[in-house]
């Protein structure tokens, strides 16, 4: 069926009722996850590289926070574990503004992805992973690893 036909048949039902036509656009899929920080008492705000396949500093202590940019949309529930446990975190909606920074979003601006705080809640060391899978097509699993000395 040809989708233009659909669209106009819509905008024209919607013009005649008064109601205003809304068209949303599909949500686009996972193209990105990635380990952008590690957070403890001894060491701090650890910055992640692309490609880095371990902490630079060593995050002993009991308060270790992992935090994940995924790019696309995910479902509500990814797979965060730390040497197979399964670790709990939370998401926050990720934005663009017009010079292409990712930051928290607010009213009116587009949602491009998520950031996850995880707390690995005492575990000391280990390898991170989370992965996650795509809400629409082409329902993609993305995954990243990072070991935390």
């Amino acid at each position: 069926m040809n989708k233009g036909w659909m669209k106009g048949c819509g905008l024209m039902i919607s013009l005649l009722s008064g109601v205003p036509a809304a068209f949303a656009a599909s949500a686009p899929p996972l193209s990105e996850v990635k380990v952008i920080k590690v957070q403890s008492a001894s060491c701090g705000l650890e910055d992640i590289s692309d490609g880095q396949a371990q902490t630079g500093c060593n995050h002993g202590g009991s308060s270790i926070k992992v935090y994940v940019l995924e790019i696309g949309y995910g479902q509500n529930q990814p797979q965060a574990t730390l040497d197979g446990f399964e670790v709990n975190g939370s998401r926050s909606p990720v934005c663009a503004f017009d010079n292409g920074n990712l930051t928290e979003c607010s009213p009116g601006r587009k949602t491009v992805g998520s950031l996850y705080s995880f707390d690995l809640a005492g575990k000391q060391q280990g390898t991170f992973t989370f992965s996650n899978t795509s809400i629409n097509a082409p329902r993609n699993t993305l995954s990243t690893q990072l070991y935390i000395k």
